[in-house]
């Protein structure tokens, strides 16, 4: 098909949308998209930059063929990972089938029970729906699945990036499955994402349980140009001049006017008549960067979230200006988050939202003038993801990221003189402006967590089942066929015995007493991790939730302000509280993910080489310049286990997360060999220890020589009395199946077996 033939065999209502919209031509990947779906009965994953369409990529054609041909249910399904993406989603949708006769439905935990009763009555159109609503509806509604879905035609996940490896992720195709058998017939699937490192692995992935194939179209998107920017900062600085702008010009001082040249739109804030109160040169810096402008300000966990929002809001504050900042994160309340977004798409607004990854995904937030990331992002993929949530309307992206760090003592150790995010954030752009390396989707072989979980589900929606058709049919699940049959019955047995199931007189299994409690919880639904939050509320508006109730009188920080505790009431998990002025810390416990090899490798090359890099501004050029020299005078350049004076060693392998924890353990395992004492580490950056029975050489020499006798088993790395939890059932899962699960998913002995002799290596140069 032409691109006109393909424009018009779109509906006449998209068509007018199309002209409506002045746009010119239809997007690359609008056309590919097209091609698939209307020329093809194929699978189909779209992948394709932030902004470029792929929404309606993906649902001009859908909407299209079930105008011509009306599904007798909900003819498409669409699946996103966040409440917030739906409502987005929602009302784009709602407002191109105004008029069309297709409704749109929305479902998940906020959405009111008068709008699902409507999908009730009459199951038409298309439903967007979160994979915890999706779950419910299989356990509490199978009966009803049929006339639901009985001639569902297309199913649409959303960002798949972030789903794929996850339990979650894998949850959504045990679902599609389960649904595919009560409804005869496998409806067609469709991924949406702008970062696939391995699009291979994620279109296996999005076709699981299938037999049809997932087309993924070569999409050229051109060129793109991004506007970048990187600065350093010592928190402590007053002896260093760190007076810089976006673009590495001098901040005006009274005798200095080397910024007069600046476009106004551009200059920092000028210090006010009284006197500008100094609260922190990297935080004042974001506040410079982000004034009058529409901008988010990026961190990586929810409590340097709240911090950030504080402090601009106290910067603001003493310098009398107003305070247009903004907080999302998944701890505030669902009116305080849509307020955020909603006052960010109002292209009249200069507002800034301090925010989490959850506006990282494709919310449609109109146009943003600048990103600003505080600290590196763990990731290539969430990199692109923040960067890609400016520039749009044919603006060039444009991100800041800044640095702060504690100015070091001169008897800090060697390891923590190195400021490893900062050099993180450099090897993640080289990696993908030098490859286009985007991390690979990671593959759980032994997710026994949702196996639990799916467990109860499936014999809460179907009833009684016997142990082997119980069997067959969890297994069958793509999920879980790395799962054999003998672990399966191990979790079936476990289950047993702590009455999450029941025998029957006719041995049949039931969800047994615990069963019945987990199941009828809201929360079972969801197989990530959650905590027992406590809902904070001032008089009657919601604020968010926080993980431990503070005594009455106690002041703790939220949604970017501190609150003092007024009222508890521990039955109903509720805590009453009123504002009060100031900034404080909060904690919630949480996983920042993992960082993949490729970027531990960069970060030891970008040490090696001289490159001054363009991005790089005047403060952090120059500290560059400084960790450049201190690898190189201490020799951690030219060997990777370096002494540290007396017995004291510290090892830098350059591996990432899983590589490095195995590495850990492997040592730990032989450390009585060794004579290996006090071993510390930071993330997978290093290794300390203290080491009485061998000399460098003779250490590394003696791991290869281990790893070439015996090789490294990954099972014994666990110690028989570990209890490794870290997903949400782990709990309730035998502990022989949590150390299976540990060393085939947590653990990765490939990369040491190449690095080690790489590393000793280094003794015969």
């Amino acid at each position: 098909m032409s691109d006109n033939e393909i424009f018009y065999r779109f509906s006449p209502f998209i068509q007018d949308f199309i002209y409506r919209s002045g746009w010119q031509d239809l997007r690359a990947v609008q056309l590919a998209a097209a091609r698939v779906i209307f020329d093809t009965n194929k699978n189909l994953l779209i992948t394709s930059s932030t902004a470029s369409g792929k929404t309606e990529a993906a649902f001009f054609p859908i909407i299209s063929q079930m105008y011509e041909d009306m599904p007798q249910s909900v003819g498409a399904l669409y699946i996103a990972p966040l409440k917030s993406l739906i409502n987005d989603q929602f009302l784009r949708l709602d407002e191109l089938l105004d008029l069309t006769g297709i409704p749109v439905f929305h479902w998940h935990g906020d959405v009111a029970q008068s709008h699902k009763a409507k999908l009730l009555k009459d199951p038409r159109g298309i439903l967007q729906i979160t994979p915890e609503s999706l779950e419910s509806m299989l356990m509490n509604r199978s009966n009803d699945l049929v006339r639901l879905f009985g001639d569902l035609r297309y199913v649409v996940i959303d960002e798949i990036h972030t789903l794929t490896g996850t339990d979650r992720g894998n949850q959504i195709i045990c679902q599609l499955v389960r649904l595919a058998r009560l409804i005869g017939h496998t409806p067609r699937r469709i991924g949406l994402s702008a970062t696939i490192g391995d699009a291979s692995l994620a279109a296996a992935w999005l076709g699981g349980g299938t037999d049809v194939e997932t087309i993924v179209p070569e999409i050229n998107e051109g060129k793109t140009k991004w506007r970048l920017g990187m600065e350093h900062f010592y928190i402590q600085g007053e002896d260093l001049d760190q007076s810089h702008d976006f673009h590495g010009e001098k901040i005006k001082k009274e005798d200095d006017e080397s910024s007069d040249d600046l476009p106004q739109d551009e200059k920092p804030c000028d210090e006010p008549s009284h006197g500008k109160v100094e609260i922190d040169p990297g935080y004042e810096y974001i506040y410079d960067c982000v004034k009058n402008k529409k901008a988010i300000i990026f961190s990586n966990s929810r409590e340097e979230t709240e911090y950030v929002t504080a402090t601009m809001r106290q910067i603001a504050d003493n310098r009398h200006e107003p305070d247009n900042f903004l907080i999302h994160h998944g701890n505030l309340s669902a009116s305080i988050r849509e307020e955020a977004e909603s006052k960010m798409k109002n292209d009249e607004m200069k507002c800034v939202t301090c925010a989490t990854v959850t506006m990282e995904l494709g919310i449609d937030i109109g146009r943003l003038e600048r990103i600003i990331q505080n600290d590196a992002p763990n990731s290539v993929s969430s990199f692109l993801q923040r960067l890609g949530r400016s520039g749009r309307r044919d603006t060039p992206p444009e991100m800041m990221m800044v640095f702060r760090e504690e100015n070091p003592l001169p008897n800090t150790p060697l390891p923590q003189l190195i400021p490893w995010g900062f050099l993180r954030a450099i090897a993640i752009v080289q990696l993908y402006i030098e490859e286009k390396f985007i991390e690979p989707p990671f593959t759980k072989k032994l997710p026994f967590s949702l196996a639990f979980q799916q467990t109860l589900s499936t014999l809460a929606s179907s009833g009684e089942l016997t142990p082997k058709r119980l069997a067959e049919r969890i297994l069958s699940l793509p999920a879980f066929k790395h799962i054999d049959k003998e672990d399966y019955r191990t979790l079936l047995l476990g289950m047993l015995q702590n009455d999450f199931l029941e025998l029957t007189e006719e041995k049949g299994l039931i969800v047994g007493l615990k069963g019945e409690r987990l199941i009828n919880s809201f929360k079972f639904y969801a197989v990530f991790k959650d905590s027992e939050d406590y809902t904070v509320r001032c008089e009657s508006d919601e604020i968010g939730t926080i993980t431990t109730p503070p005594p009455v009188g106690d002041r703790f920080a939220l949604a970017g302000r501190v609150w003092e505790v007024e009222e508890l009431d521990i039955p109903r998990k509720l805590i009453y509280v009123k504002a009060v002025k100031g900034k404080m810390e909060v904690s919630w416990p949480g996983d920042y993910g993992e960082i993949h090899t490729k970027i531990l490798e960069r970060m030891r090359r970008i040490l090696y080489e001289d490159t001054v890099y363009p991005y790089l501004k005047p403060n952090a050029r120059h500290r560059l310049e400084i960790v450049r020299n201190l690898a190189r005078n201490t020799g951690m350049l030219s060997h990777s286990l370096v002494p540290l004076g007396g017995y004291t060693w510290c090892l830098f392998p350059w591996l990432g997360t899983r590589s490095f924890r195995t590495l850990r353990k492997f040592i730990m395992q032989n450390a009585a060999r060794f004579k290996i004492t006090n071993l510390e580490f930071e993330g997978c950056y290093y290794m300390m220890f203290k080491m009485e029975g061998s000399s460098d050489y003779g250490f590394i020499k003696g791991l290869c020589d281990i790893i070439e006798r015996e090789g490294i088993d990954k099972s014994k790395l666990v110690n028989i009395n570990e209890m490794p939890v870290f997903e949400k059932y782990d709990d309730y899962i035998p502990a022989e199946l949590l150390r299976k699960q540990y060393a085939a998913d947590k653990l990765r002995t490939d990369e040491i077996k190449m690095r080690l002799p790489q590393i000793l290596s280094e003794y015969q140069d």
